[in-house]
């Protein structure tokens, strides 16, 4: 499992911005990234290389932030992939609330599932060897 910070903020010009400057200034980088639009309000989620000074600078910034643990997957970057991961979570029962993903020049893929129960979740994708050990940093 791996950390993701997720930051609530008005869904309007320059707020991104705001976010972004606060972990630049912090020396943090991102390592995945995804904005979802709830009308007057969107949630950036993210996984960086400094969690906790992120959550720290964010806060202290303002900001509504949360820390929750996500499941990240290392796969081939190939057709098929997501589907495979997505159908044995099915197959068990595991509700993937969202989903996102970035690809390396290594031809790599990680993604990211927030499921309703990790624990299941990490032992399907254990079995399958595809549950990513490494560090995000």
């Amino acid at each position: 499992m791996v950390k993701q910070l997720s930051v609530f903020v008005e869904n309007k010009p320059g707020r991104l911005a705001a976010v972004t400057k606060v972990l630049y200034e912090k020396g943090v980088n991102l390592r995945a990234f995804m904005i979802a639009d709830a009308g007057d309000f969107g949630i950036i989620r993210m996984v960086v290389d400094k969690t906790d000074e992120a959550f720290n600078a964010l806060k202290s910034a303002g900001f509504t932030v949360t820390l929750n643990e996500v499941l990240a997957v290392e796969v081939e970057d190939r057709p098929g992939e997501l589907y495979r991961i997505s159908k044995a979570l099915g197959d068990e029962g595991i509700n993937i609330e969202y989903v996102y993903a970035f690809t390396s020049e290594k031809h790599r893929a990680l993604i990211i599932f927030r499921v309703d129960n990790n624990e299941r979740a990490m032992k399907v994708l254990e079995k399958m060897n595809v549950l990513f050990k490494g560090s995000i940093d």
